[in-house]
């Protein structure tokens, strides 16, 4: 590993060659190569991550490219992480990645997963974020979930039983809709849950534990409120 290419955070107090091995020795896995999978990747890869899976069986669209930043105009047609692993192999050819073409289910989740530290959730729907919610919780790993919405945004850092999982934040999924969204958006909290594995991972700091933190980007304001239980939550109730 080259140390001279991470030298700058490695001088964050708590972080130094220890630190930077515990990224390099790791294995995140990524739902989703799109607005939100786009900066939460480049910036896990950037920072050291050793090995990146990320899964997307979508394809680029000429309407993604507002806000997914991993693909280009010449990228229209691709599997999204096929173009994922092209990008992010560019930026640090050192980090291992591999590009899952699959739809996740409730039959290959906990597969495609595999021995992930982490699950990022950057996904546009519930009834796949429910299944991710599940291994997680199986597996006794954290998932860092990210919403948008237009200009405004959300996450939170769930690892039960320490705090609620998801199905006890969002209940019922809504209808599927295509919702506005302005590549700012993503990229905010994209930017915010790639923190939150980094903080994780690495050992350093406060991670975002029974909050939900919403960003406006028309005001530009962050609010945290609190995110309680469910003692009835179907999923979690028994952990």
């Amino acid at each position: 590993m080259d140390f001279l290419r991470y030298s700058r955070q490695m001088l964050i107090d708590g972080w130094g060659e220890e630190g930077q091995r515990k990224l390099n020795n790791s294995t995140i896995f990524i739902a989703g190569a799109g607005g939100l999978g786009s900066p939460v990747s480049i910036y896990l890869a950037v920072a050291g991550v050793g090995k990146i899976i990320i899964c997307d069986f979508d394809s680029v669209e000429i309407t993604n490219l507002n806000r997914q930043i991993l693909h280009s105009h010449t990228r229209i047609g691709i599997n999204k992480a096929l173009s994922a692993k092209i990008t992010l192999t560019a930026i640090n050819p050192d980090v291992e990645v591999i590009a899952i073409t699959e739809k996740i289910t409730d039959e290959n989740a906990s597969k495609l997963i595999g021995n992930a530290v982490i699950i990022m959730d950057c996904m546009d729907n519930l009834e796949t974020r429910y299944i991710l919610n599940k291994v997680a919780i199986k597996n006794r790993i954290p998932l860092v979930f990210g919403a948008i919405y237009g200009m405004q945004g959300m996450l939170s850092f769930i690892q039960p039983p320490e705090t609620p999982c998801l199905k006890c934040l969002f209940p019922e999924a809504p209808p599927r809709e295509t919702f506005p969204v302005l590549g700012v958006t993503p990229g905010v909290i994209g930017a915010l849950q790639a923190l939150e594995a980094i903080k994780y991972i690495v050992g350093i700091g406060k991670n975002l534990k029974n909050k939900l933190l919403v960003w406006d980007g028309i005001s530009c304001d962050f609010k945290s409120f609190t995110a309680r239980k469910d003692p009835h939550c179907i999923i979690c109730k028994d952990i």
